[in-house]
């Protein structure tokens, strides 16, 4: 993979979106969530969000998660990113129980190797693009100087066809663009996660499958990305395709061919996934999702 070297520490140095890196070894799990509940609250008011949740994601794949409003599918993207904490369960990420991390630990571990990507942007208002960018690196990569924060910021909204946008507030860009700068602001540390919940549902069709191409390249580059969304067409181009219902699995489809580009409309899966239905319990009560 060619990089941008901008410090000794190549955590940021930036994708130039070369060629793609090698697929990730067989078996080689990111994430693994085993029994995994979220409940708020108990008896009969009780809500869940998740529950008995049982899966594995590896480094480099590219998940879509997918199932109706309600269904558990933000609630799940919420715990892997370490927003949320589960109820019970166990969830290692990269070889860590981060079900078992402090607040304060969790809270560095996530500025560190999780990026995120939100449906409604979550730009600062006051900052500019590139601003915004550094504000991400500062958290998660405290040590770096503010030198390499902003040639590194740069760097990033480079990588996502931005660089004339740096000086622009977010009131001054269109969805599409902003957005953009949401996943490069994910993608500047370098982190081994990106959970990208519903990021394409305020966009028209053209901006989300922008953005989508973007997080296909991550992926490609050896980034674990969960994409929670309800574009099945963007669903269908995942590694694999995991159908949540009341907050448990229904149905997780692997592919067996490379994911196309959502940018191409004449290109269409080569492969139609095969879906492993996955029994759990059902749920009583859902977080809407």
């Amino acid at each position: 993979m060619d990089t941008i070297s901008l410090s000794t520490d190549s955590r940021l140095d930036v994708p130039t979106h070369a060629s793609p890196a090698a697929p990730p070894p067989a078996g080689d799990a990111l994430i693994e969530a085993r029994d995994l509940t979220r409940i708020w609250g108990s008896g009969d008011a009780a809500q869940v969000g998740v529950r008995n949740v049982d899966l594995s994601i590896g480094r480099g794949e590219l998940i879509a998660v997918v199932g109706p409003s309600g269904s558990g599918k933000s609630t799940f993207g919420a715990l892997v990113a370490g927003i949320d904490r589960p109820t019970s369960g166990s969830l290692v990420v990269d070889g860590e129980r981060i079900d078992r991390m402090s607040t304060d630990r969790l809270a560095g571990w996530r500025g560190e190797h999780v990026g995120v990507v939100f449906q409604d942007f979550h730009l600062l208002p006051t900052l500019t693009a590139v601003e915004n960018i550094e504000l991400a690196i500062e958290l998660g990569l405290p040590g770096a100087s503010r030198r390499v924060r902003r040639r590194a910021a740069h760097d990033a909204l480079a990588s996502v066809g931005l660089s004339a946008h740096a000086r622009k507030l977010p009131a001054q860009m269109s969805g599409g663009e902003q957005q953009r700068v949401g996943v490069a602001r994910a993608l500047v540390t370098r982190p081994r996660l990106i959970v990208a919940d519903e990021p394409t549902g305020a966009l028209d069709q053209a901006s989300g499958h922008i953005v989508f191409d973007l997080l296909v390249d991550a992926a490609r580059h050896g980034t674990t990305v969960v994409f929670i969304t309800h574009d099945v067409t963007l669903a269908a181009s995942a590694d694999k395709v995991v159908t949540m219902l009341d907050g448990t699995i229904e149905t997780v489809a692997a592919r067996t061919s490379a994911p196309s580009p959502a940018s191409n409309p004449t290109t269409t899966p080569t492969t139609t996934p095969t879906a492993t239905s996955v029994t759990t319990p059902a749920a009583t009560s859902v977080m809407a999702s």
